[in-house]
């Protein structure tokens, strides 16, 4: 694993880790690296030090870490980890079937219910010309793994 700080085309800093160096370069190349503040593009690396963990008391890499780094490191992602949780509770994930999904309850085929899931941009703009209410979420949704 490797932590790498980064910087968004806004100014925002924040840092995530990644399996590898190859990892972190090909989710950029990808473009499916965005600004953990403001959900952004043009995250760059920023300049690190190297943080080497000696186990020993009082040493460089010793200490716990200030906070957890699944913990929110800001109000604005506070106020995100809070949306996503509402959301994941009280909405129905229906994945990429979103859009015909979205379509169905709009036009009385399918059951009125809160849902959200994933569309392309294409999709997404056809919904809206269409009159079907759809916003966008500013995260992106949780994909099972096994």
């Amino acid at each position: 694993m490797i932590r790498y700080n980064l910087t968004c085309a806004k100014g925002h800093r924040f840092d995530s880790w990644f399996q590898s160096a190859d990892a972190f370069d090909n989710l950029m190349a990808r473009g499916m690296v965005s600004c953990a503040v403001c959900g952004g593009g043009g995250v760059e690396k920023g300049l690190m030090a190297p943080r080497v963990a000696t186990g020993e008391a009082g040493t460089p890499g010793s200490a716990p870490p200030e906070r957890p780094l699944s913990a929110p490191a800001s109000p604005a992602e506070q106020a995100l980890a809070e949306l996503r949780r509402k959301v994941e509770q009280n909405a129905e994930y229906v994945g990429l079937r979103f859009a015909q999904e979205a379509r169905d309850i709009h036009d009385g085929a399918a059951p009125e219910r809160p849902i959200y899931g994933e569309a392309r941009l294409d999709e997404a703009k056809k919904l809206i010309d269409e009159g079907v209410p759809v916003a966008p979420l500013p995260f992106a949704p949780r994909r099972k793994t096994n």
